[in-house]
């Protein structure tokens, strides 16, 4: 499929997909040829968006329209003909001096992440806050309240207590239960809770006694939620924006856009995945594997500081996305919140 692809195909593949997603109309050979100066007749150009076509890059909506992208056209265009334009220097300078103003308060550097990326893309943007997204254990406590009913107290390592009773198969005394604490403690600091796991399954894995097992079986599950908890919290913002594109004119894709942003639907999954990537990450259409993001193209970042804590930002609108722009606005702002991060903990080793 590459190997059909010459520099006049590319040249108009690129054309279809920046003439469409300006002007949301089908794209016909004449409005290339008279708008471009192409230097050969608009019956070439037909063949060629044909060709276009057979290749999977384009499609036609009626019989005698013009043609307009595929998911996989919008993904060659992405991956090997957009022009990679940064911010212009008057949008940088005024992104990072409204991030200024606001650097002591961490919950406005989300809701003005979120502005400013609706604003600059045109298009809905999501926000999670920065967290330790892999929670990673500090250390806990076994405390008797009555008979076989201990507390457990555990602390993760970004200062989150969490708490839960536990009802044991004999009576323990807080002797007994401070020992085992230590013992959990001295083996599993600054564990994730996935290496945990696998440690109580391995043979030579961590050296617990039955009681101590049933304690870290149910860390294990408290660790697990916590972190299925920070990724569903998903801040939205740009709802009038991406309701201003034209593929929103119906009723039920209103709806749809509404219950993706208020409710996550579609984007949960998404948020882990762009946590564990470096860099921008674009996910068009029928990559989801989702029916009802199937509609959607989503463009991800990670921002904040390796080893201690992040979150994700970007943007999710209609598949004839402004793709370069979008890309620019998500890159710039994930490096100003990386920034301000790093500041915050006194680090340079901020995420790119």
């Amino acid at each position: 499929m590459l190997e059909a692809m010459n520099e006049r195909r590319r040249l108009i593949l690129k054309l279809v997909v920046q003439e469409y997603v300006d002007g949301s109309v089908p794209i016909s050979s004449e409005l290339l040829v008279r708008k471009y100066g192409l230097s050969v007749s608009s019956a070439t150009i037909r063949n060629e968006l044909s060709a276009l076509e057979e290749l999977g890059y384009l499609t036609h909506l009626h019989t005698s329209a013009g043609r307009v992208p595929t998911d996989a056209g919008y993904r060659y265009f992405v991956e090997n003909l957009m022009d990679r334009t940064p911010l212009t220097a008057t949008e940088q300078r005024m992104i990072r001096h409204q991030f200024y103003q606001v650097r002591t308060e961490l919950d406005q550097w989300i809701q003005l992440a979120g502005a400013v990326l609706a604003r600059t893309a045109q298009n809905a943007s999501v926000v999670t806050p920065p967290r330790a997204y892999q929670a990673r254990f500090k250390h806990l406590e076994l405390i008797s309240i009555h008979d076989t009913t201990v507390l457990l107290v555990l602390v993760l390592h970004d200062g989150t207590i969490r708490q839960q009773s536990l009802t044991l198969d004999t009576t323990r005394s807080q002797e007994e239960l401070s020992r085992s604490a230590a013992r959990i403690n001295d083996q599993c600091a600054d564990t994730y809770a996935e290496r945990i796991e696998e440690l109580l399954h391995e043979r030579d894995g961590l050296r617990l006694d039955d009681l101590e097992r049933q304690v870290l079986d149910v860390v294990v599950r408290s660790m697990q939620q916590f972190e299925e908890q920070l990724n569903s919290a998903i801040h939205s913002d740009g709802l009038i924006e991406v309701l201003n594109q034209p593929e929103f004119a119906k009723v039920t894709r209103i709806r749809q856009m509404v219950e993706i942003l208020q409710g996550g639907k579609g984007l949960g999954p998404l948020i882990p995945r762009a946590l564990a990537s470096s860099g921008v990450q674009v996910v068009i259409g029928g990559e989801h594997g989702a029916d009802d993001m199937r509609e959607y193209s989503v463009v991800l970042s990670r921002y904040g500081i390796d080893g201690e804590v992040a979150g994700v930002l970007g943007i999710i609108g209609p598949t004839r996305m402004a793709y370069p722009r979008a890309i620019s606005a998500v890159r710039y702002i994930a490096t100003v919140m990386s920034d301000l991060l790093g500041e915050l903990y006194g680090t340079d080793s901020a995420t790119r």
